[in-house]
């Protein structure tokens, strides 16, 4: 802190724009009688805050603010109705009313009584370097292996999550490259061969001779549900937060801290829906009576519950294909759409929610892209909510709660901004995702890493409410508890517990996203 000191000392409030990695801050200004909080770049770090008449209250938590008796825990019933969307809430909104989230690479000034919010920092698209791919292989592997080597300076004990997906096994060659004993590697196993990845997690451990630790994660995990709740202050239903919990519950007897591969697909490229995005523009120019032929057969295909279905996935991309370009990419971003929603609420939130359409979040971040193609527009998109909201927060609290301290080599300044500045398709080339960072990593990593399909950090919640967990859903959904709370049509909720644990249709996520806003509800208002 004695360093941002001297830097706001220096700079003022530009102070922000020499800072690197992860922070949330606070400055008083005596003298200028001035209120100075700012966020990274990239939302490492949470930042909360809300004004209740003449006082200002920040933390890092909601549960720190709600310290403050005199603060109204009022719902906002439009951050559900976001929340539904996209299965976290969107910054700056959180759950209540008046308590705000601080966006990421955004400063937060109070001065007079006034307070104003705005970004410092934008990525920086165009225009695109002029290099060829071995030498952009090259500049990759030297700003990769430079930020690791920034983050492994410590006299504590650390390790690295190890999904055996490309970026974690990227960080782990590095880090096996720089360090003068083993890594230690923390990897979640399921007993679902369509969840687990731990065949790869342990070619790569065994190639880079890791001291490595797993725990497989059954049903019975969902037992810490409750205790998530509390831990993530709001709703939140990426269902990759129990495993995430458990591997830091793991990895906290071993080690300090941990290093983790944030980024990396927003980076570089890596979601497959980045494909699907691309494959839409050129399905665009599909004559129509073709492409309602196309819609017309899939749309009659029995409905697929593997997630791994190319016929599932068929079909998702069909559903949002007749959606202007910006639209679609939403429409596959989220949970419930608004004619599921229209089923799906009580008269009460349909009167509040009338004529919001969250989808409007992503479009506006669309409008504000400094990058010219959709598709690196579409990028945009993700580093300003998706990471900073889901994926972040995911890491961040389960392993502050596990007390461990998480670092995130991709989200370094230089690698990132080098990375925005490279030609997209050098990352999405044809149909492959990561094109140049597995092209960088052909000579380190081994082949069947390389090669193998995205799995993502699934778990397979569908399987587990249709067997072990089939009798609580019921009974947390429908419970009197919840049909007080006047949010939903409580038929359409029993209808979709009844198609889904029947094997009709696959609502695992959707019922995911209703049971943690109801366990949520039973942690922080009941």
């Amino acid at each position: 802190m004695e360093v941002i000191l001297h830097l706001y000392e220096d700079y003022g409030i530009d102070c922000v724009k020499q800072l690197s990695g992860m922070f949330a801050f606070a400055i008083f200004d005596e003298k200028k009688k001035r209120l100075f909080l700012a966020r990274d770049r990239f939302g490492g770090k949470p930042l909360i805050y809300t004004r209740y008449h003449d006082t200002f209250i920040f933390a890092s938590e909601i549960k720190s603010i709600l310290e403050n008796k005199d603060i109204p825990r009022e719902i906002d019933h439009v951050a559900i109705h976001h929340y539904l969307s996209y299965g976290y809430i969107p910054n700056p909104f959180t759950i209540f009313k008046g308590i705000k989230k601080l966006p990421p690479a955004s400063i937060l000034v109070m001065e007079n009584g006034e307070e104003k919010v705005e970004r410092y920092w934008m990525p920086i698209y165009k225009p695109k370097l002029k290099i060829s791919e071995d030498e952009a292989c090259s500049e990759i592997l030297r700003l990769l292996e430079e930020s690791v080597r920034i983050r492994i300076k410590s006299n504590l004990p650390l390790g690295a999550f190890l999904s055996g997906g490309i970026d974690s096994s990227a960080l782990v060659a590095m880090m096996a490259s720089l360090m003068d004993q083993p890594v230690k590697t923390f990897s979640i196993n399921f007993e679902e061969e369509d969840f687990s990845e731990i065949k790869f997690a342990r070619i790569i451990a065994n190639h880079f001779g890791c001291d490595h630790h797993e725990l497989t994660v059954r049903p019975d995990a969902m037992n810490i549900l409750p205790k998530l709740a509390l831990f993530y202050n709001e709703p939140y239903a990426d269902s990759s937060a129990i495993p995430t919990y458990y591997v830091s519950k793991m990895a906290k007897d071993y080690v300090k801290i941990v290093i983790g591969g944030d980024g990396g697909d927003e980076l570089f490229g890596g979601y497959e829906r980045y494909i699907a995005f691309k494959l839409s523009l050129l399905y665009d120019k599909i004559p129509r009576f073709m492409r309602d032929f196309v819609f017309s057969i899939f749309k009659n295909l029995p409905e697929q519950t593997s997630r791994n279905s190319l016929i599932r996935k068929a079909k998702r991309f069909l559903s949002a294909i007749s959606e202007e370009p910006k639209r679609r990419y939403g429409r596959w971003m989220i949970q419930f759409k608004n004619e599921e929603k229209e089923r799906l609420y009580s008269n009460e939130m349909k009167e509040i929610t009338q004529g919001i359409d969250s989808i409007e979040i992503l479009l506006s971040l669309y409008n504000v892209a400094p990058c010219d193609s959709l598709l690196e527009a579409t990028n945009f998109t993700d580093f300003a909510s998706y990471l900073p909201d889901d994926g972040i927060v995911k890491v961040e609290v389960a392993t502050s709660y596990n007390f461990l301290a998480v670092k995130s080599p991709f989200l370094d300044n230089g690698l990132a901004e080098f990375a925005f500045l490279l030609p997209f398709d050098m990352k999405i080339r044809g149909t492959k995702t990561k094109y140049i960072l597995k092209k960088a990593l052909s000579n380190i990593l081994p082949k069947e890493v390389l090669t193998r399909d995205k799995m993502g950090f699934g778990v397979p919640i569908g399987k587990w409410f249709r067997n072990e967990f089939k009798n609580y859903i019921y009974e947390v959904l429908l419970d009197d508890r919840a049909k007080k709370r006047g949010y939903f049509n409580m038929d359409e909720v029993k209808r979709i517990l009844d198609e889904h644990t029947s094997g009709r249709k696959n609502y695992g996520y959707p019922i995911w996203t209703l049971l943690f806003l109801e366990v949520w509800h039973n942690a922080f208002i009941d």
